[in-house]
């Protein structure tokens, strides 16, 4: 008999290696009598990596015959990382395809994988003293990764909170939430973007700090000072380190703030504004002719940080700069310039050559293009007015909202009102701004369906734009898809801009409300498929595996290897201050379980070799049986584990 079971082993089973041989094979072991003991699956096929390699000719291939479809068993050519709005969370597609890879919970709860469960999700989103979450909502609007040499790096992903005043970092070999950062003092925290160097450490050429615009004047501080009184009230622009993601130091200005962009020498970050007039009410914030866009001179700011010229704001210690215009007289030691632009615009992006900034008017049919060079000359003292640093002001169309580019000297802008997509270039219109009458940069104008806010192309925000693919990110989907009640499903446009023309290739649907993303090449993204079991402190192994009591306080430390959890049953007392902490000691790709706990509210998932945890009141007495969530072998509906809650 063992012979033969040895045959169907060796000579039957599929390889090892992945989620489907694994089944297979586990399914016969089960069959044959040897699939219940912990143990099965503990080792992992070397070649398990190749079958994600499909070649980028295959997939090139798939494109090409099929348009924008990806062939079954093929792979897309770009990851798309989105921002949800106020779903609060990440998401993955693939590009062409727009399949959904993942949605990535970060300012939101997630009872599938146990985001806001686990013990280790609550220290990251932060909790209040009795152990719950400090929030349950969020807000995300702008995703932005990190960069090396002026492309990406393949390392974080960085998100924002909007309600909240939030900073998120994920993971990119993982693809999970490792951070979250509040921001003092702020409120309305849009727009973010990454240094692309650092601005004062010439050596260092990658990310070392992220920039964040803030919306909304609030007192300073909050605390019940000045509410009557709003002209006291002010904005800040915050600076955060991106490797300890602690805020390094803010900056006052007057208006608020929108987007952010930052230069690819790392000396300048800016953003666009809004109610320059620092008014309270809509007339007022409506007043003046043109809003602005803010530079800051990171150099400048962080001198005086370390010279001790700063001021600090209530309890938080982060050091505040004034970089109010009043405040800064002189552009020679100004810490910030503020460019004019078209009215209430509303996005600043960066062109893939590193020269010009383009903020788009909404309010305005207009995209302002900025020199940088001359925006350096200001500081320097050499240029007579800030709005000597605008070189181009086309008009694109009614409300220009978001612009990218596809590193050929083109900038598409997308039009809410006009329902369109402009595809204009930049050296004509700064030829038709000198005063060049045969200049016309309007190259071509897109429908796109319909009222299109944020916009951006494949590796668009690095200096390997490649000008294949851009996003529309459209906010109504109206008649595009087939109903679904009141609320709608929202339209990702892709259209193909390789050639002399736009073509619009696939509606995707989005699930509410995603706004911007990127699009990067999958060869930048490194991901791991396995965990390092020591990466995790509390790892539980068949050392220190049971259940250990101190007084009321109980841990349970349980292994989970398919189609087994290492204690069948588990017994506390009511009124037992539980933790649970659970380890999978599954070695094979996609082989994730799930834990559960009827009536106690409990739900996680833990990856192969992963480790999490969670703590509960053990108050109602009772047999409850604990039970994988997370389909993982052909005995999955047997892998349970009593939990005996005794009186």
């Amino acid at each position: 008999m063992d012979n033969v079971k040895k045959k169907i082993v060796v000579e039957d089973a599929p390889k090892l290696g992945n989620r489907r041989n694994f089944l297979g094979r586990s399914a016969l072991l089960g069959l044959a009598g040897a699939g219940v003991s912990l143990g099965l699956s503990g080792c992992k096929d070397e070649s398990s990596g190749k079958k994600n390699a499909a070649a980028p000719a295959a997939a090139a291939k798939a494109v090409a015959s099929g348009g924008h479809e990806i062939a079954p068993g093929q792979l897309d050519e770009y990851y798309a990382f989105t921002s949800a709005g106020h779903g609060g969370e990440m998401r993955i597609l693939g590009l062409p395809s727009g399949r959904t890879l993942k949605r990535i919970p970060v300012f939101n709860t997630d009872c599938m994988v146990g985001w806001g469960i686990t013990n280790e999700s609550k220290a990251i989103i932060g909790t209040k003293p009795d152990g719950s979450l400090k929030y349950t909502t969020g807000d995300t609007h702008h995703v932005h990764g990190s960069y090396k040499d002026g492309t990406y790096d393949g390392r974080w992903l960085f998100v924002n909170d909007k309600i909240h005043s939030r900073l998120a970092r994920i993971r990119m070999d993982t693809m999970e939430c490792d951070k979250i950062t509040q921001l003092p003092n702020v409120m309305g925290f849009h727009g973010m973007f990454p240094d692309k160097r650092d601005p004062v450490d010439e050596k260092i050429n990658y990310t070392t700090r992220v920039f964040c615009g803030h919306e909304f004047h609030i007192p300073l501080p909050n605390d019940g000072r000045d509410l009557e009184d709003p002209s006291k009230w002010g904005c800040l622009f915050s600076c955060v380190d991106a490797a300890t993601m602690e805020v390094r130091w803010q900056c006052r200005v007057d208006g608020n703030m929108d987007l952010v962009a930052t230069s690819y020498d790392g000396k300048l970050a800016a953003s666009n504004q809004y109610n320059t007039e620092n008014g309270a009410l809509l007339a007022d914030m409506m007043s003046a002719e043109r809003d602005a866009c803010v530079f800051f001179n990171v150099a400048r700011i962080e001198q005086l940080v370390k010279d001790g010229k700063f001021t600090t704001i209530g309890s938080s210690k982060v050091p505040v700069v004034d970089g109010r215009k009043a405040a800064n007289p002189d552009p020679k030691t100004s810490v910030t310039c503020y460019v004019p632009v078209g009215k209430n615009p509303h996005g600043v992006n960066a062109s893939p050559d590193g020269k010009y900034f383009v903020c788009s008017g909404k309010l305005s049919p207009t995209c302002t293009v900025i020199d940088l060079s001359l925006v350096h000359k200001w500081f320097d003292g050499g240029l007579k007015t800030e709005r000597d640093a605008v070189v181009a002001e086309p008009e694109v169309g009614l409300g220009p909202l978001h612009t990218c580019f596809d590193g050929r000297g083109n900038a598409y802008t997308s039009l809410f009102l006009d329902s369109q997509t402009t595809k204009w270039n930049v050296e004509k219109a700064i030829a038709q701004f000198k005063g060049d009458k045969t200049a016309n940069p309007i190259i071509q104008k897109m429908d796109v369906h319909y009222q299109p806010g944020h916009i951006y192309s494949s590796m668009g925000e690095t200096k390997e734009c490649d000008g294949k693919y851009l996003n529309s990110g459209n906010k109504f989907s109206k008649d595009r898809f087939l109903p679904v009640g009141p609320l709608h499903a929202e339209t990702e446009q892709l259209v193909d801009i390789s050639g002399d023309k736009m073509q619009l290739i696939a509606d995707h649907t989005a699930y509410s409300e995603p706004h911007d993303g990127i699009i990067v090449r999958r060869d930048v993204v490194k991901t791991r498929q396995i965990y390092n079991m020591d990466d995790f402190p509390n790892a539980v192994k068949p050392e220190n595996a049971g259940i250990e009591r101190k007084g009321n306080k109980v841990h349970v430390r349980l292994m989970s290897q398919a189609p087994n959890y290492s204690m069948p049953i588990i017994k506390v007392k009511k009124g037992d201050e539980v933790t649970l902490t659970l380890t999978n000691h599954d070695k094979v790709e996609d082989l994730t379980h799930g834990c559960a706990i009827p009536t106690y509210n409990i739900n996680f998932i833990v990856n192969p070799q992963e480790t999490h945890s969670v703590t509960f009141k053990a108050d109602r007495v009772g047999a409850y049986w604990i039970y994988c969530t997370h389909f993982c072998h052909a005995l999955h509906l047997e892998m349970r584990s009593r939990f005996l809650v005794e009186a």
